[in-house]
């Protein structure tokens, strides 16, 4: 997943600092969930996916690469 991360404008110039990256996503939630409930939402992005709380959708997300969101898939559905 390719992502074009900016420091902050508040930074000065040749610092370090924490940068950030935005990630266009649809979320959403699972075909299995029912009318109603609260669960995780799943969106596609180039080379994996992000999931995050749909209780909670604001407080962010967590990106996955294709491996490991496959490897994922294929254990849960194995139980």
């Amino acid at each position: 997943m390719i992502l074009k991360f900016q420091k902050s404008s508040y930074s000065a110039q040749n610092q370090n600092c924490v940068e950030v990256a935005h990630i266009p996503a649809d979320f959403q939630k699972s075909s299995y969930s029912g009318a109603g409930q609260n669960c995780v939402e799943v969106a596609g992005l180039s080379g994996g996916v992000a999931v995050r709380d749909s209780e909670h959708p604001d407080t962010g997300h967590f990106p996955f690469p294709a491996s490991e969101w496959a490897s994922f898939l294929s254990a849960a559905l194995s139980e």
